[in-house]
């Protein structure tokens, strides 16, 4: 029945493209739509006192879809379908040649490989050959031309020691400007151990109308296999600093056995962490280790190999991390002389990391500057033009009314993680967030917590707890086991006050979160990237009983 109506079959229609041949352009059919629909509405009217309105409405749209209906017609629909044109397209033909090719599957007297040869050589290249021109590739890390003399592909060696699948389908696909590609034919055992094709080569291949026909070889898994499918590191780091990786991992046959998640360089161990694999599901943990000094360094995260497991190849990835030893110049500005001022100031003057540059208001006219590079820096105060907030890498924001800032200061502040790519932290203060007034300021804009509109700044003691993604998060990572790291936040001391904050902005992550005894929790510790850069809000300016309330050998505070 649909063929009969719409003269092709279905799939016709799922492949090809629906086009208008008549002469006209597009818009000409929406005007002479329009028109008509007018006209149609125009006579109605002259029949609304012997119709009813429902009547009107009910005639006026069938009317107006017949129109469409014709004028449809009077445009000369058609489908357009890409085929391929006998000897005048190129079908690329790809074959992996990585290490996990040679692997010789149960049942099997053959390696992958060798199965992918005999197809080729058999079948696959005698019958494409016939119809189109044919290019020969093999690809791992990456994908080149295999210049044969004959019809044959012999004396593939699986030696690569990676797999490419997005990256070599991009090269093909580049090639396609300079010869008439017209289908690509992708044989491997599908172990890409790069993430995957991304989103930029998926779109390319669209465009392109290019169809990928895959032939897989081997089983969809081993019986005993750990696989690493993605390690998530951070690109630049401070030198000497704590780094997290995050490992993403899948594993079959292994469920229940304890393995080593591993840190190396250059063979070194860096760190290891005893995890217990879960049943057959996506598992992801993490492991801490030391940067070290400056410079590019290249670390292999992965899981150690277990007795019995099948295939090793798969256990690591190799990420380049850059280490910077250059000073990070973070600005905090406070409207008042408090004790959390003294307190983070004191917790940073050891860190060769980073270097705080500070103005406290004293009084209403006068103000202390610490950490200033020379005796023109912060001369006037808070800077007035954005670029010379942009000198810094990091603000943070004390207790001070928003009304002190002006309308362009407080846009600098926004453009300063926005377009400059800072990190901004807001702390609560008698003077701070709800009390403020920063709800209807440019700054409320780039919280990733809401203002509630009352004030909600009090000074009762309340605890501070992790949420689980702060107990996942390197921000709040005390100690390497994330079991005694939890403990060890759930002895802490009291806070000396607190905001009660309004619910998270979609995208912000919330780590901590305050309470007292028998009171419902808030947000406490929130953050969110925002344009260019990264926002946080810690809703207390009562850290520093983390330091009073401990030995002065404890480092917590500092950390």
């Amino acid at each position: 029945m649909f063929e009969l109506l719409f003269k092709y079959p279905p799939a016709i229609f799922s492949k090809g493209k629906l086009v208008l041949l008549a002469p006209w352009p597009f818009w000409t059919f929406i005007a002479a739509l329009l028109i008509a629909a007018g006209v149609i509405v125009w006579f109605l009217r002259e029949r609304r006192n012997a119709l009813s309105t429902m009547r009107l409405a009910a005639i006026g749209v069938a009317q107006t879809a017949m129109m469409a209906i014709v004028l449809f017609m009077l445009w000369h629909p058609a489908m357009s379908v890409a085929r391929l044109r006998p000897q005048q397209n190129v079908v690329a033909v790809m074959v992996d040649d990585s290490r996990s090719m040679g692997m010789v599957d149960s049942g099997s007297s053959k390696s992958r490989l060798q199965n992918a040869e005999d197809l080729l050589n058999g079948t696959l290249l005698p019958d494409l050959e016939k119809k189109f021109q044919v290019r020969l590739y093999r690809f791992g890390r990456d994908a080149s031309r295999i210049e044969t003399a004959s019809d044959r592909v012999d004396g593939l060696a699986p030696a690569d020691d990676a797999t490419r699948i997005g990256d070599s389908l991009k090269h093909i696909a580049s090639e396609a400007s300079t010869m008439p590609l017209g289908a690509v034919v992708l044989l491997t055992d599908g172990g890409d151990n790069t993430g995957g094709v991304d989103r930029e080569t998926l779109s390319q291949i669209r465009q392109l109308h290019l169809p990928v026909h895959t032939i897989g070889f081997g089983p969809d898994h081993l019986s005993k296999d750990i696989e690493v499918t993605d390690v998530e590191v951070p690109a630049r780091v401070l030198a000497n600093s704590r780094v997290s990786a995050r490992v993403n991992f899948r594993q079959h046959g292994l469920e229940g056995q304890k393995v080593n998640l591993m840190v190396r360089e250059n063979g070194h161990p860096l760190a290891k962490q005893e995890i217990t694999l879960k049943p057959d599901v996506d598992q992801s943990e993490s492991v801490m280790f030391n940067a070290g000094p400056a410079g590019a360094h290249s670390f292999q995260i992965g899981i150690d190999p277990v007795q019995g497991e099948q295939n090793t190849l798969n256990n690591y990835r190799v990420r380049l991390v850059n280490i910077s030893d250059k000073k990070r110049r973070v600005f905090f500005f406070d409207g008042e002389p408090q004790w959390e001022y003294k307190f983070i100031r004191r917790a940073l003057e050891d860190d060769p990391a980073i270097e705080v540059v500070s103005i406290v208001r004293t009084t209403e006219n006068k103000m202390y500057r610490q950490g200033i590079a020379n005796s023109k820096e912060l001369e006037g105060g808070f800077p007035d033009k954005p670029e010379d907030l942009f000198a810094y890498d990091g603000f943070i924001m004390g207790s001070e009314e928003a009304s002190y800032f002006s309308p362009a200061q407080q846009a600098a502040i926004r453009d300063f993680a926005d377009r400059r790519g800072g990190g901004v932290l807001f702390l609560a203060g008698r003077f701070a967030l709800s009390d403020g007034g920063y709800a209807n300021t440019p700054m409320a804009e780039m919280m990733p917590l809401r203002l509630l509109p009352e004030k909600t700044f009090s000074r009762n003691f309340a605890f501070a707890s992790l949420t689980d993604a702060g107990k996942a998060s390197p921000i709040l990572r005390l100690e390497d086991n994330a079991d005694a790291n939890d403990a060890r936040w759930k002895k802490m001391p009291q806070l000396a006050n607190y905001a009660v904050m309004g619910a998270p902005k979609p995208g912000a992550v919330v780590l901590m979160n305050v309470g007292e005894a028998g009171k419902r929790t808030s947000p406490l510790l929130a953050i969110e990237n925002y344009g260019h850069g990264r926002t946080a809000v810690l809703a207390t300016s009562g850290t520093w009983r983390w330091q009073m309330l401990q030995d002065h050998t404890d480092m917590t505070h500092e950390m």
